[in-house]
């Protein structure tokens, strides 16, 4: 077991690299991932350090900002979290080359990690890690009652409303599909999706890219249309800004419904992840562009 400390003082949890006995009260916390990270600040937990990752959702952000960097993300530095000092050491089982030399450090807890589309998986695992499963239950009952006032205000257009979710890479463009963060979101608001995006793992899967989402090129821009399209960029990025202007210049775009009757929106990548804050900041988006 993964831990120095008398049962007394700790709690026992199994996770997907081993089993670990954490302290009953964390109180110096580094987060190696964007999910960890996201679940404990949720949970009113400020953690020490964390590795360096993109916060575009307005309360992540502003709650993350005087958090010290020990890495990036998938290279954490362990020489600087070991000189921090934790007490507890959370992260994802995509670090397990780095799981024992952190559980070295301080007592390491790694979730298993398959898509986005796991978030919430993820949190409610990272609550009860944390002691805080009844703030991680009260976190989730607010996301699913703003759905619920969220279809309330759609009515009968909630089931007829296909959006679409397009996402701008430098040297591509992709579609998402039903599986990951922002599908899974969908799925819970009862929103339609394109017969090109509505699609499983095992079919998103067949399209080549990932599990949960698949390239379009500019002969099949057909897969991005919808009722509404969320165009999902990074604003600071000039190879994103030189991709979206071709994209936006391109006569096979401006043929889309959604382009023609002006349904299209710009939305940060808070709509990729990770947890219930970047979760409540696409339900925002929902109430603000899809009525």
């Amino acid at each position: 077991m993964d831990s120095s400390r008398p049962a007394s003082e700790c709690r026992v949890i199994q996770h997907s690299v081993g089993e670990t006995c954490v302290p009953l009260n964390p109180q110096r916390v580094i987060t190696l991932d964007p999910m960890s990270l996201e679940g404990a600040i949720a949970l009113g937990i400020q953690p020490i350090a964390t590795v360096d990752v993109d916060l575009t959702a307005p309360q992540l952000k502003r709650k993350a900002s005087k958090i010290l960097s020990v890495g990036t993300n998938g290279e954490p530095n362990l020489e600087r979290i070991l000189a921090l000092k934790p007490d507890l050491i959370l992260g994802s089982d995509y670090l397990t080359s780095v799981y024992r030399q952190a559980s070295h450090i301080a007592p390491t807890v790694f979730t298993k990690f398959n898509h986005s589309g796991d978030w919430k998986d993820i949190f409610t695992f990272v609550g009860a890690t944390l002691g805080r499963s009844q703030q991680a239950e009260k976190v989730m009952a607010d996301y699913y009652q703003r759905l619920a006032a969220f279809k309330a205000q759609m009515g009968d257009r909630l089931q007829t409303t296909k959006v679409s979710i397009v996402y701008l890479y430098a040297d591509m463009i992709t579609v998402y599909t039903t599986v990951g963060f922002n599908g899974s979101i969908l799925k819970d608001a009862g929103l339609a999706r394109p017969l090109s995006q509505n699609l499983d793992l095992e079919a998103t899967q067949q399209k080549g890219l990932s599990t949960i989402q698949y390239k379009i090129s500019n002969e099949i821009f057909d897969a991005a249309d919808g009722d509404i399209i969320f165009v999902i960029a990074s604003p600071d990025d000039p190879k994103i800004g030189k991709i979206h202007e071709r994209l936006l210049a391109n006569p096979l775009w401006s043929k889309l419904k959604a382009v023609q009757q002006g349904k299209v929106y710009e939305v940060l990548d808070y709509w990729i992840g990770s947890g219930p804050l970047a979760a409540n900041a696409v339900i925002d988006d929902l109430f603000k562009y899809v009525p």
